[in-house]
Parts: structure tokens; C-alpha cells; sequence
């Protein structure tokens, strides 16, 4: 069993514990918060021992009925693998925790590239991941594109992709965030990091993207446009998205035009905290003119990266090596079939 420990039980360490409660050649060994909260009343109701950073508090967590199975360095001494789950740029500030550990590493979206040197997507580059002692699972909007771009490419060739993501605001629970009544451009100039971020997956890819924020919390919107190698059809590109296990059809028989009846739809279907794991592809927006194709697609910010970073443990510990073989096991072991 690869032992597994999670640094940081907040919007995506919690669901990669589950995640990994479910397969069957993983554990978890432990799981970290910086202070007593409703996750970590959670994590203890899971059965999942907590660890905390600063072992001082510990009376805190004890004073809200929260047991303490030690600091967060007793919990690297447990395990194989760590997924850094903290706030975006606190996983730099980690690494060398982990290294003096001697621990491997999975860092989330919210790091540079430059925390790992590899980036990771399963169904792209899943081998560079091999044996690494330190990768970066790229963010949601970055594992969405190029999901679906590697997808096209393989069958067609991409030539150019140009993105506009239309990002939500704030996730259900962040209260602090916004923005209430605008459109943010974010950023202002072209590209966002977006593109760049895709190319550290797939660095063929001439990509140009722009973001911005809106007032939701439910997913984000995809307006994606390829240039093609050779003239597209759009019968088959249904039928690739169909087959692949990581992207979703959005059917128009559902009914579904918009990300609430998305999210409601996999509540339900009984998806754990109603969550998209794959990314949902719109059928009725995917346009071939030729060597042109347009689609909308919807992405889960809080879900598309859990099965991402399932698969990383594997490839990190080199338990397996075939990325195909890993991705059917994740998915399988979460009861996953993409919709459509």
C-alpha cells in the first residue's frame, strides 16, 4: 500500500483523502489543519488521524474535542508520498520540509512550474512523472485544456488554440472572495497564465488565452476555438469526446445550457459533493468548419484535479507505468463514468 499524506485538508486536500480512501493500493497515513475548523471536524469524523503544523496549538484542537496524532513532521515520518494541499505559494515555502523528510511530493495548480520542474496530466504527459521525486499536478482551468486539446490533437493535429475562460469568482465556501456585481478582467493583459501553463504539459502547443472573474461559484466556462492540421469532422470529435475516460458530454437532451443544472445534475447522480471530475463538454456547441472547432466546455474547479493527483502517486511511485492502466483504476475505484 503506498502511503499516502495530505498537507492541507481544505477544498482539495479533502476530496484527494477520500479520493484515495478509495483505491485499493493506497492509505492514508494522515491529514493536516492549521487550526480548529469544521474541515477538521470532518477529517476526525473520516477516521483520518490530524496532524497540525504548530504543534503549540494543539491544546486548541483539544479544546473543540479534536484529537492531535502529532505535528505535520510526524506525519512525513508515516509516509510514502505527501500532496501539498496548502494555499497557492505556500508549497514552495514546503519543499524543503519534504526533502529533509525524504518524502515525495505532489504540489497543486496555485505553484509555479519552477516548485517541481515537471508538470503533470494524466492522459499527456503521465510518463515524465515517472519516478519523480517532486511533480506539480497542474491547476483545474490548465488540466481542462489540455485534456481536451490533447484529445484533438492526437486525432487532427492543433495548429493554434485560442481560450477564453470565464472563471468563478469564489468557491461555495469562500466567503472572503469575489467580486459581487462585475466582470473582472483577469488579468487585463494577453495572454493569462493559462497558456503558458498548458505549454508546460504540452509544449508543441501554440496557445493564447484570456480569463476572466465573474460573480459564481459553481464552475468555470470554457470558450475554446482550435486551428486544425486537417479539416475536422464533427460526428467523429463527438465520438473521441465520447470514449474518453475524462471528458464528459453535456448532451441536449439533458436540457442543461448552464453550470447550476450541471452541478445539479451530478448531485443527482449521486457524485460525491456533486462534483465534475471530467470535463464537460457541451455537444451542442461543438462547430467544425473545416479545419475549425469551436465548443463550450464547463470545469469543475474544485473536482478535475482529484483524479489527476490520484494518478500522479502512481506514476511517481512507479507502482504503474501505463497511464491508461492508472486512469481506468482511479476511475473505477470512485464508481466514475463520465456523463453522456
Amino acid at each position: 500500500m503506498i502511503r499516502v499524506a495530505i498537507n492541507g485538508y481544505g477544498t482539495i486536500g479533502k476530496r484527494v483523502a477520500d479520493a484515495v480512501t478509495c483505491q485499493p493500493d493506497m492509505e492514508i497515513v494522515g491529514v493536516s489543519k492549521t487550526k480548529p475548523s469544521a474541515e477538521a471536524y470532518v477529517a476526525a469524523s473520516r477516521g483520518f488521524p490530524l496532524y497540525i503544523a504548530d504543534i503549540t496549538k494543539k491544546d486548541a484542537f483539544e479544546k473543540a474535542g479534536i484529537a492531535v496524532a502529532g505535528s505535520v513532521g510526524e506525519m512525513l515520518a508515516r509516509c510514502d508520498i505527501v500532496i501539498d494541499a496548502t494555499p497557492g505559494g505556500m508549497g514552495a515555502k514546503n519543499r524543503a520540509l519534504y526533502e529533509k523528510a525524504g518524502v515525495k511530493a505532489i504540489f497543486q495548480g496555485g505553484e509555479d512550474h519552477e516548485v517541481a520542474g515537471v508538470s503533470f496530466s494524466s492522459s499527456c504527459n503521465y510518463s515524465e512523472a515517472l519516478g519523480k521525486d517532486a511533480v506539480r499536478v497542474v491547476s483545474c482551468n490548465t488540466t481542462g485544456l489540455c485534456r481536451i486539446i490533447r484529445l484533438v490533437d492526437d486525432e487532427y493535429g492543433v495548429k493554434k488554440v485560442r481560450a477564453t475562460m470565464i472563471r468563478r469568482g469564489g468557491d461555495p465556501g469562500d466567503i472572503k472572495r469575489g467580486p459581487i456585481d462585475a466582470i473582472v478582467l483577469n488579468p487585463v493583459t494577453i495572454p493569462s497564465h493559462h497558456g503558458p501553463d498548458v505549454r508546460s504539459v504540452l509544449p508543441g502547443i501554440n496557445i493564447v488565452t484570456t480569463a476572466v472573474i465573474v460573480p459564481t461559484t459553481m464552475m468555470h466556462m470554457h470558450v475554446v476555438q482550435m486551428d486544425l492540421k486537417k479539416p475536422g469532422d464533427r460526428n467523429r470529435i463527438i465520438e473521441l469526446i465520447a470514449a474518453d475516460p475524462r471528458i464528459g458530454l453535456v448532451r441536449p437532451a439533458t436540457g442543461i445550457t448552464s453550470t447550476a443544472e450541471l452541478k445539479e445534475f451530478m448531485n443527482d447522480l449521486g457524485r460525491p459533493r456533486s462534483d465534475l471530475w471530467e470535463n464537460g463538454v457541451f455537444e451542442g456547441s461543438i462547430s467544425v468548419d473545416g479545419d475549425d472547432l469551436c465548443l463550450f466546455q464547463a470545469i469543475h474547479q474544485e473536482a478535475d484535479v482529484v483524479v489527476e493527483t490520484i494518478d500522479c502517486i502512481r506514476a511517481m511511485m512507479g507502482t504503474i507505468t501505463d497511464p491508461r492502466e492508472s486512469i481506468a483504476l482511479t476511475n473505477y475505484s470512485l464508481g466514475f463514468t463520465p456523463i453522456g
